[in-house]
């Protein structure tokens, strides 16, 4: 059962840990693209953080399409983990 606020809290956290950007948490947005244009993370980062999510919260990315639907920002990645574990 996770509060979606801080639920947000910690992915910001672990994108900045597990990536080591040299930025606050609280400087991504909710919907801040993290690829591209937005805080413009490489395909490195995303294997990075698909083991993260693995690890800390049970969530397996099965495919590059899921990559591409949960790895868009803050908030897919939230909506996600809560639909993987029940509140």
């Amino acid at each position: 059962m996770h509060d979606t606020n801080e639920l947000k809290r910690q992915v910001r956290q672990m994108l900045v840990e597990n990536l080591m950007l040299q930025i606050q948490p609280e400087e991504i947005t909710d919907e801040l693209p993290l690829f591209g244009e937005g805080l413009g993370l490489d395909s490195v980062d995303a294997l990075q953080i698909v083991v993260a999510l693995d690890k800390s919260y049970g969530l397996k990315i099965k495919d590059a399409e899921m990559a591409r639907a949960v790895l868009k920002n803050v908030v897919t990645i939230v909506a996600a983990i809560q639909s993987h574990k029940p509140s």
